[in-house]
């Protein structure tokens, strides 16, 4: 509906009064709705101790195994050499917004064509690169203390070759911005250690075998190297269903897997 307008005539010798009322009236208004933006800014603003709590993935039944020892392979582990596969994104940045959500960015790779974010070692985002100026990453559903890391692709597919070299884990800080995070070398930890022997590819995207492990990647970050007494070097690239907390899944070939059994091992990140 359109509304009609009135014309007025206004006295000339009135208008300093009347724009120094208005003026008057505007201030007086203003303060109030400004302070209540700030407080409602205030009330909505949210820090990382709001966030909630980290879940594993998998939330079926996990059944208790007693540590009933087992046979070791007798050859250790090597460390694991991924030094051929395109490097890992640099440059990441973000923090947590007002809004609940979580958003960073990264520097592109050289020869990459996509890349795949993570948090907690669960699939969070693909990107392709079609020569955009800059990646943006967001988690909507975040949680306290989780470990977001990038890799590059070669190809525009999760074939294992193609996968490059994982970032380092960047977690939430208090300052509500993102800081790279790792467990220091050195570190020891208590573990149960079990066994795996499933061929293809691990979560991380990488052929299994021999120095690839399974962990918690909310306590353990992919990438982390460490060591295992019996077994050798472990470099964390998988998840599994019974891997929660405590608990780390060596890769072994075969029976050496079933001979592991259950062990109880103290760790060390190197």
């Amino acid at each position: 509906m359109r509304l009609s307008r009135t014309h007025r005539t206004i006295d000339s010798t009135r208008l300093p009064v009347m724009l120094a009322a208005t003026i008057a009236t505007i201030a007086t208004l203003a303060v109030p709705v400004s302070s209540a933006a700030a407080s409602a800014s205030a009330a909505t603003a949210i820090g990382p101790g709001d966030l909630p709590a980290c879940q594993h993935f998998y939330t079926g039944p996990i059944p208790t195994r007693p540590i009933v020892g087992g046979t070791d392979p007798g050859t250790l582990a090597p460390p694991v050499d991924l030094s051929s596969r395109l490097p890992a994104p640099t440059g990441i940045s973000g923090s947590l917004n007002a809004d609940g959500t979580v958003t960073f960015t990264f520097n592109r790779v050289p020869g990459a064509v996509a890349y795949r974010a993570f948090r907690n070692g669960q699939a969070l985002q693909w990107i392709d690169d079609w020569g955009q100026s800059s990646f943006l990453v967001t988690d909507s559903a975040p949680c306290q203390n989780a470990n977001y890391q990038v890799y590059a692709m070669s190809e525009d597919d999760t074939d294992p070759t193609a996968i490059g070299q994982i970032s380092t884990a960047y977690v939430v800080g208090a300052d509500d911005q993102l800081a790279p995070y790792s467990i220091p070398a050195g570190t020891q930890f208590t573990y149960t250690i079990t066994s795996y022997n499933d061929t293809g590819q691990t979560a991380l995207g990488y052929n299994a075998g021999l120095g690839f492990c399974a962990v918690d990647a909310r306590y353990i970050p992919w990438g982390t190297r460490f060591t295992v007494p019996g077994y050798g070097s472990c470099y964390a690239a998988d998840i599994g269903d019974w891997i929660e907390g405590n608990i780390v899944d060596v890769w072994l070939p075969g029976d050496e897997a079933n001979n592991w059994g259950v062990q109880q091992q103290t760790i060390t990140v190197n």
